[in-house]
């Protein structure tokens, strides 16, 4: 699955990944920090996540964590707050809307 697919990820419908098109088209080249500056944090959060690069998952949880106040958040967290665990490993079908 390309990147700019899974950060758009707005749901499923069975085994099919549900797309935003509009978002993908006018952020789908954003970086991870220009996501999160953007304030589209969960697209950043996959992004980060779909990278696998732990600097990146630490630079977005500090952009995530200045830009909420209280305790900050955990990357264990911010998976279950966002619904979002792991980038799918097989293809998978998807739907742009």
């Amino acid at each position: 699955m390309k990147r700019e697919d899974f950060i758009f990820i707005i749901g499923y419908q069975g085994n099919v990944a549900i797309i935003d098109g509009k978002a993908r088209k006018k952020y789908g080249s954003y970086t991870t920090r220009q996501l999160a500056e953007a304030g589209l944090f969960k697209p950043a959060f996959c992004s980060a996540l779909y990278s696998q690069d732990p600097k990146e998952m630490e630079e977005f949880l500090t952009l995530f964590n200045a830009a909420h106040p209280g305790p900050p958040y955990t990357q264990e967290q911010l998976r279950r707050l966002f619904g979002v665990f792991e980038v799918p490993k097989e293809p998978i079908r998807y739907k742009i809307l």
